[in-house]
């Protein structure tokens, strides 16, 4: 028996070391790379039938990251601490974008700024508004959680935008909202609040720059969609 656990320790111990050469030279599928960083977590199991269970689960890397803590842990194999782990990720990576985002203008690579999108709304079973506050030259001032709401519904309230944005002195601002139902769009509360806002803003001088909603993987723009092209 006690050659066994050897053995097996031995079989951990090299697999990983490979699991690690192969992220050197960038050639890890997906699982993989899941495995090898669940691998710093749980340093004592095999995780190879936990990272399988995540991608049964949830599809995509990106899936796994923005589920919640309870999704996580429910996966067996996973547990709250490997869950909180893969959370410590995703928030990493969304700190990093955001340091990217004060220091860069915001649209200046689009296909960062809707993987910036889906990381910090992607995946959450509730509505949550936030606002980007921008800086003349579009770099980010802040991103505020304006509201959480409901599965189908988050309020707007254009006084807090525009007080905000004034004591940021930002000179434009930016809608961030989800849904949770893949492949919707705008809905119509949706479309008429975005023009209120724009209205308002516009009178102050302050622009609104554009209103995005992630449903699923798709990052939608209004402005994309011409929804913002008559006041």
């Amino acid at each position: 028996m006690a050659a066994e656990k050897k053995s097996d320790s031995s079989f951990r111990a090299g697999h990983r070391q490979r699991l690690r050469q192969k992220f050197l030279d960038g050639n890890l599928a997906d699982y993989e790379l899941l495995e090898l960083a669940l691998s710093f977590a749980v340093p004592r199991r095999d995780v190879r039938p936990a990272a399988r269970a995540l991608m049964q689960k949830f599809g995509t890397i990106y899936q796994i990251l923005t589920a919640s803590v309870d999704e996580l842990a429910a996966v067996q194999g996973i547990g709250r601490n490997s869950a909180i782990f893969i959370k410590t990720m995703h928030r990493i990576m969304m700190l990093g974008f955001r340091g990217y985002l004060m220091k860069t203008p915001m649209f200046h690579n689009y296909s960062q700024f809707e993987d910036y999108c889906r990381l910090v709304v992607g995946g959450k079973t509730e509505e949550e508004v936030h606002v980007l506050y921008l800086d003349n030259q579009l770099c980010l001032l802040a991103d505020d959680v304006h509201s959480v709401g409901t599965v189908n519904e988050s309020g707007v309230y254009p006084d807090k935008i525009v007080r905000r944005a004034m004591a940021l002195d930002a000179r434009s601002v930016a809608l961030v909202h989800n849904h949770p139902t893949p492949c919707t769009s705008f809905s119509d509360e949706d479309k008429k609040m975005t023009l209120d806002l724009m209205i308002l803003l516009d009178k102050l001088n302050i622009r609104l720059y554009d209103h995005y909603v992630v449903s699923g993987s798709t990052v939608y723009s209004a402005r994309n969609m011409h929804m913002m092209d008559s006041k």
